[in-house]
């Protein structure tokens, strides 16, 4: 064993603020020579959209694994607030040491996996997952009386207070009810972080019947502690980490993303004009990728100013955003810069520290919060039919993507919701196989009744007050790309018809036909650019 006095390093003493926790440090090699980890271990994870997650002890199971042979011999059911990294989760899930994940996920080799059945998945609403956790809802039986706990937690902090509490780093997401969950707890204390103390609300979810109000009315409001609470008799080991987050550059906005942001900006502009929104518009919801980046740097450079944002990921245009001066306030629950990105987000801290949040996902998520700031919701999906339903989960029905993530949370309850998406996507063989806008959903994840407005590149359909005829006719005329527009319009004119016959027109559709496009995309032809009906 080595010896504790060697591990109380300089950067420890700075960090960990409870000396009795001294006694718990070790080093990751002799936590796993120990035997403590066991196959069947339901395990939880700190972490968000790739950043605060353990990144020591995960790595050094994967090596032991990989220098063992026993791929697929210690597997364990896997519970973190969304996605971690490629080189923890990934790495994992092509050892076969992921025997259940819950509820979001990342990477081409965990997704596989999940594909091929090799790893039990079931993805949730964001804002439900870490409570229903502590409720009991993974493990179902019980020990005695009790809930049973997740066997152990590692969890990434970059301090811990005199207390013992954890002062995570970029992320918050569903650690504090997962530290809830734990019968046993493992801290990374990350060293080579900033501390990042002070920039976190943490809240601790209560049952029903006995639940409170979200006590938040403005988007700077704070109403918990900023620290998890931890009882450090759970604590079995203390590791000090030198590890950064492996976060990847930002996504590159092309014309596509430029020409769906903008449809967007001239949307919100007409609100204000209108006096639908106010000048300053409402807490703005942005998700991840190549398109809300382009919306986000939009509004960097566009005339709306002191411009809130209410959020799960704060990514690198935001940074912009702050700098230009347009951006007051934002609330989230992660940061998930790139490398270049987390540098100007450190040379700008002492600006930011005041103008940012890091909150829990059951409260950043939180239907009744949303719903009371009337957050605009932004999201892009896998595709939306012509009734106004989206899918963003599930290719061609069957595959699994990522997750459910947190779009529903703020689809469902935002006082604006909009879908954005490219109109079409490549295949091998066709430049615009794939049409993003479908006669009927392959799955819905979103319903008609959630969404307000559909939006590509070609333009905006406004589906407020709109009936479902109504509305088909609008996304086809609107959003659908040129090459598809005719071959949607001719499957809606066949179906009205057809549903006309029969007095059951309310929302055409034609069953034998709905998923031609679909089934043709997935064979020899790899298009969905079908010849007829």
């Amino acid at each position: 064993m080595a010896a504790i006095s060697k591990l109380i390093t300089e950067g420890i003493k700075s960090r960990v603020r409870r000396p009795s926790l001294f006694s718990k440090l070790t080093t990751v090699d002799d936590l796993i020579a120990s035997g403590y980890f066991k196959n069947g271990m339901r395990m939880g994870w700190s972490g968000f959209t790739g950043v605060g997650y353990p990144k020591v002890t995960p790595i050094a199971l994967a090596e032991h694994v990989e220098k063992n042979n026993l791929q697929g011999k210690l597997r364990f059911d896997l519970f973190v607030g969304a996605s971690t990294a490629s080189e923890t989760e990934d790495r994992w899930a092509k050892n076969g040491m992921i025997a259940r994940r819950y509820p979001y996920q990342v990477g081409k080799t965990v997704q596989r996996e999940i594909n091929a059945n090799r790893i039990l998945f079931a993805d949730k609403h964001l804002s439900e997952f870490p409570l229903d956790l502590v409720s009991g809802y993974y493990t179902l039986e019980k020990k005695g009386n009790e809930i049973e706990k997740l066997d152990v937690v590692i969890v990434e902090a970059t301090a811990v207070t005199e207390e013992g509490h954890i002062i995570p780093g970029a992320s918050v997401g569903a650690t504090p009810e997962i530290v809830q969950s734990a019968a046993h707890v493992i801290l990374e204390v990350n060293t080579v972080l900033p501390n990042y103390e002070g920039l976190h609300d943490i809240t601790l979810g209560k049952f029903a019947p006995y639940k409170f109000p979200n006590l938040i009315q403005r988007v700077d409001d704070r109403v918990g502690t900023p620290y998890i609470p931890l009882d450090n008799d759970k604590v079995i080991a203390v590791i000090e980490s030198k590890k950064l987050d492996k976060t990847s550059d930002s996504d590159l906005q092309d014309e596509v993303s430029h020409h769906i942001a903008n449809n967007i900006l001239e949307f919100l502009e007409h609100e204000v004009t209108m006096g639908r929104l106010p000048i300053h518009l409402l807490p703005l919801q942005s998700g991840v990728g190549n398109i809300a980046n382009a919306i986000i740097g939009g509004l960097a450079d566009g005339p709306f100013t002191n411009v809130e944002v209410w959020t799960e990921v704060i990514q690198d245009t935001f940074l912009d955003f702050w700098e230009h001066h347009k951006l007051s306030f934002a609330s989230a629950t992660s940061v998930a810069f790139s490398p270049s990105g987390f540098k100007r987000f450190y040379e700008m801290w002492d600006d930011l520290k005041d103008r940012l949040v890091l909150r829990s996902q059951s409260v950043s998520n939180s239907p009744e919060i949303i719903r009371r700031l009337g957050v605009i919701a932004m999201n892009t999906p896998i595709e939306f039919d012509i009734y106004g339903h989206a899918n963003s989960t599930h290719v061609c029905g069957t595959r699994m993507l990522n997750g459910l993530g947190g779009s529903n949370d703020f689809l469902r309850n935002s006082k604006l919701s909009i879908m954005h998406t490219p109109s079409t996507r490549p295949t091998k063989i066709d430049p615009i196989g794939i049409s993003c806008v479908v006669p009927m959903c392959s799955h819905i994840d979103q319903t008609e009744h959630d969404l307000d407005v559909l939006v590509t590149e070609h333009g905006l359909a406004d589906v407020r007050g709109l009936a479902p005829i109504e509305r088909a006719k609008l996304i086809i005329e609107k959003c659908a790309h040129p090459d598809y527009k005719p071959i949607l319009k001719e499957y809606f004119d066949m179906s009205e018809k057809k549903c006309m016959s029969i007095g059951a027109a309310h929302e055409p559709q034609m069953l034998d036909k709905v998923f031609k496009m679909h089934l043709n995309v997935m064979g020899e032809e790899n298009t969905m650019r079908i010849k007829s009906w």
